[in-house]
């Protein structure tokens, strides 16, 4: 597990990130969200040891991350840094090399990671021939050959079709079976509420919400459509005593939000009503979306 602990970095009097505090444990993939500007970036520079921190800690496995634990993290910066003029295979080799990975084990390696892109055939090209998507794959393909013992990733989706996300989420899930901690920033919301298990959500350098998407959702405005077949204008009058409040009423639609305290209770005693007068066509529960958390909380 990796750990950022007080995280704050400050440019001349512009301080960027503050205190930024959250944890990714060990097998699970955790989704760091935020706006251009949120401080997503300096946050991941800061736990590679890229930029210093004005303030803070990054722990590994609860004591201060070393060099060589550094080394050992799969990083996706947001500049990408491949070479242009090399093959894929010759730069492959090379960077994992550079980790510690023997030369034919790299090869190996980085010919599979080639063939589970759609690009083994493309083996010897240079890099600059490549469209911008599949250089993307290759950029993935070098944060993950040298068998990192975490990965962190700065919008690893950006530029792939869908074939290429889910090889690449596939990916993701092998390594977080194998118990790594995955780190990765979007502004794909949906995918990050799809593949990941925890969400940190930043908001003019701060951390603004943490924890499980399913639970942010329900830490958001639950609601309720209630669907008659006649006109609903007649719960207005019967909501407020049972301290539903009624968000909108269209023809036979009613939105409500029922109590905190005896929801079920308050439900049950509007359904009996409802039923007194006609049929119910539909009654179900709108949990918000994580876009519409998102929005809400930054």
């Amino acid at each position: 597990m990796f750990e950022a602990r007080g995280l704050t970095r400050a440019f001349g009097d512009k301080v960027v990130v503050r205190e930024v505090s959250f944890s990714v444990p060990d097998g699970r993939m955790t989704g760091f969200v935020g706006g251009n500007g949120a401080g997503k970036t300096t946050t991941m520079r800061m736990i590679m040891g890229v930029l210093e921190p004005s303030a803070g800690d990054v722990l590994w496995e609860g004591r201060p991350i070393t060099s060589a634990e550094r080394r050992a993290i799969g990083y996706m910066p947001e500049e990408r840094g491949l070479y242009p003029k090399q093959p894929l295979i010759d730069q492959l080799v090379y960077l994992a090399q550079l980790r510690g990975v023997t030369t034919s084990a790299a090869r190996t390696r980085g010919l599979d990671l080639l063939e589970r892109f759609g690009l083994a055939d493309r083996s010897k090209d240079k890099l600059e021939s490549l469209s911008l998507g599949n250089q993307q794959r290759v950029q993935i393909a070098a944060a993950v050959i040298a068998e990192p013992s975490a990965l962190i990733l700065d919008e690893p989706f950006s530029g792939l079709d869908p074939q290429a996300v889910d090889a690449m989420a596939d990916l993701l899930r092998e390594y977080t079976a194998r118990g790594v901690p995955v780190l990765f920033s979007s502004h794909q919301l949906d995918l990050v509420e799809r593949l990941c298990d925890g969400l940190v959500i930043l908001a003019r350098g701060e951390v603004v919400a943490e924890g499980r998407a399913q639970d942010l959702r329900r830490r958001g405005r639950v609601r309720h459509r209630l669907v008659l077949d006649a006109d609903a204008g007649w719960v207005r009058d019967v909501a407020g005593s049972l301290g539903i409040f009624v968000a909108d009423v269209d023809g036979p639609v009613a939105l409500l939000e029922l109590p905190h305290t005896n929801g079920d209770a308050a439900a049950d005693e509007l359904l009996r009503s409802a039923m007194e007068r006609g049929r119910v066509r539909e009654f179900h529960e709108i949990v918000p979306q994580l876009a519409d958390i998102y929005r809400e909380v930054a």
